[in-house]
C-alpha cells in the first residue's frame, strides 16, 4: 500500500453528512432514513432556508467545503470549525485549497460567507436537536476501526470499514481518510483531491427493537431476490469487469445495470474498485454470501 490511512470523526463531520443528506434529493429511495426523514425535517426548518436548500446543489463548491473540513486544525466541533473558517481570508482560502486542487470558488469570499450562513442554520434547525447517541456511536466505530487498522492488512481493513471498497495507489494518492457517517446510509460519498482521498463511508449504525433483524444483512438478502443480480454475481465469480463489461453480459440498458449494481455495492456483495473518484471495475466480495448466512441463523435461532 503506498498511501497513508486513517480514521477521523468529530460532529462537524456529521453534520456535514447529514445537510448532504438532505440536499442530495435524488438519493432519498437509497438511504435508510426513507424520504419521511427528509418531510420531517424539512418541518423544522424556517421557510427561507428550506427554500434556500431546495436550491442548493451537490457541487464543485461543496466538495471544497468537504476538503475544509479536514483542513480545519483541530477541529471537531461545528462551532469550532465556524470560527476557524470565518478567520480565514481569501488570501487563506487560496492557499489552503492550492495544495490539493486548482478548482476554486469564482468568488472565495461569497463562498465563504455563503457557507457560514449555511452550516450555521444547519446546525440551529436541525443537528443539534439530533439523538445524541448518534454522534456516541460515531465516536465508538471510530476508536474501533482505529484499534482494527492496527491488526489488519491495509486492504482487508478499508474492505471491512466501507463495506467492500477498494482505492488503487493512483494519481500520486499520499493519503486516504475514513469518515463515519450516519444519515448517509447506507451510501459513501468519496472526495478526490489528487493526493488526499476523504471516504466519508457507511459506519452501519442503527438504533432499533432487539427483535430487529439487522439491516445490513437485511439488504444482502433483498439484493439477492432478482434473477440478473445473481448473474452478475455468477459474472464477477470469474474476475474483474468493468461497468460496461457487465452491461454487455446482461444485455441490458445501462440505467437498469447500474441499479442492479448499486444495490449489490449497497449490500456489500460486490467491491468496487476506485482510481480518485472513478470507479473503474468490480469483482465478488469473497466472504459476503457466509456472513449473511451466518447472521441468518443466529437470527433464526435467537430464543
Amino acid at each position: 500500500m503506498d498511501y497513508q490511512i486513517d480514521v477521523k470523526f468529530g460532529p462537524i463531520y456529521e453534520l456535514l453528512n447529514s445537510l448532504h443528506t438532505y440536499i442530495c434529493r435524488k438519493s432519498y429511495k437509497k438511504i435508510d432514513l426513507a424520504p419521511q426523514w427528509a418531510k420531517d425535517t424539512r418541518q423544522r426548518l424556517t421557510p427561507e432556508f428550506a427554500s434556500f436548500l431546495d436550491q442548493t446543489e451537490i457541487d464543485g463548491d461543496w466538495k471544497l467545503t468537504s476538503l475544509l473540513v479536514h483542513l480545519c486544525p483541530g477541529c471537531g466541533s461545528t462551532e469550532d470549525f465556524l470560527a476557524w473558517l470565518e478567520g480565514l481570508s481569501s488570501g487563506d482560502l487560496y492557499e489552503l485549497i492550492s495544495e490539493y486542487s486548482n478548482q476554486f470558488p469564482d468568488n472565495k469570499g461569497k463562498f465563504r460567507s455563503r457557507t457560514l450562513s449555511m452550516l450555521s442554520q444547519w446546525e440551529e434547525q436541525y443537528f443539534r436537536h439530533i439523538d445524541p447517541a448518534i454522534i456516541e456511536s460515531l465516536r465508538d466505530e471510530t476508536l474501533d476501526r482505529k484499534k482494527a487498522l492496527l491488526g489488519l492488512e491495509p486492504e482487508e481493513f478499508i474492505d471491512q470499514t466501507t463495506n467492500g471498497l477498494h482505492f488503487k495507489p493512483a494519481n500520486g494518492l499520499e493519503q486516504l481518510i475514513l469518515i463515519p457517517q450516519h444519515h448517509f446510509q447506507p451510501l459513501n460519498v468519496i472526495c478526490n483531491f489528487g493526493k488526499l482521498t476523504l471516504c466519508h463511508y457507511s459506519a452501519r449504525i442503527y438504533f432499533a427493537d432487539d427483535d430487529y433483524f439487522p439491516a445490513p444483512e437485511y439488504r444482502m438478502i433483498r439484493s439477492l431476490g432478482e434473477k440478473n443480480r445473481l448473474k452478475i454475481l455468477r459474472y464477477l465469480h470469474q474476475g474483474p469487469r468493468s461497468f460496461i463489461e457487465i452491461v454487455r453480459h446482461l444485455n441490458l440498458s445501462k440505467g437498469i445495470t447500474h441499479d442492479h449494481i448499486a444495490k449489490l455495492r449497497s449490500a456489500g456483495m460486490i467491491r468496487a474498485y476506485f482510481e480518485g473518484e472513478t470507479l473503474v471495475e468490480y469483482t465478488l466480495r469473497p466472504g459476503a454470501l457466509e456472513h449473511m448466512q451466518r447472521r441468518l441463523i443466529a437470527y433464526i435461532e435467537q430464543s
